[in-house]
């Protein structure tokens, strides 16, 4: 769904009025000029990516005899954004002021490394043992298999998780093997990513000047760390 978003937003509506023959490396890579000037270079990278992969499909289906966007390049007046990272420090004093049921959501994306989709798609029965199970994730609010065959995992659980896992199983309504780790109040849905940080992590974090934390940091700072 991201990319058809992408795809429709950026290029049919700068392509859509000209003709299959017509198009040029030169067409092409002035329309990554042109949206290097506002937007991010990931989303301009993305583009020459999405571009690079559609000729190469058209030269392979023999609707094109040489692929035009094998040569364009990302424009380096691209908007970069600055890459934060917590500290040690920034992790602990998260941890010290987050409830229960957040702490563990935030050890799971610092600790082990998940995606927001992926802790948010947790069912009791994927906690196995020593490590969590990770075969589904939760994309604009369907259930949806993980990006890439790649991401189909065991996410590795150290024993401080799994105490905090143990802690808010111990209290959690329903920890049925079918059921959902982090439920909405509903039950029957998982929680909601952007609802949990709006409502429970930003009023945390505000205070502590760590509203710049996301689940994007937290994984980043995963790796970092």
């Amino acid at each position: 769904m991201t990319n058809e978003d992408r795809l429709a937003h950026h290029l049919t509506s700068a392509f859509d009025a000209r003709s299959r023959g017509s198009l040029t490396r030169d067409d092409l890579q002035a329309v990554l000029d042109l949206k290097g000037q506002t937007l991010s270079f990931s989303v301009v990278d993305h583009l020459r990516w999405d571009l690079t992969q559609l000729f190469d499909m058209a030269v392979a289906e023999g609707h094109w005899q040489r692929n035009p966007a094998s040569l364009l390049f990302t424009p380096r007046e691209c908007k970069r954004a600055v890459v934060r990272v917590m500290t040690v420090e920034d992790v602990r004093r998260m941890f010290r002021v987050l409830e229960v049921r957040e702490r563990l959501v935030a050890k799971l994306a610092l600790l082990s490394g998940m995606r927001p989709g992926e802790l948010f798609g947790l069912k009791w029965s994927r906690l196995v043992a020593d490590y969590a199970d990770i075969r589904q994730r939760i994309y604009r609010g369907d259930v949806d298999s993980p990006k890439s065959v790649r991401w189909v995992r065991f996410a590795a659980l150290s024993d401080g998780l799994l105490m905090s896992i143990d802690q808010w199983r111990a209290i959690s309504l329903d920890s049925s093997a079918d059921a959902w780790v982090f439920p909405s109040e509903r039950f029957t849905t998982p929680l909601a990513k952007d609802n949990c940080w709006r409502r429970s992590f930003l009023p945390k974090l505000k205070p502590l000047g760590l509203a710049w934390a996301n689940f994007r940091v937290m994984r980043r700072t995963h790796s970092s760390l």
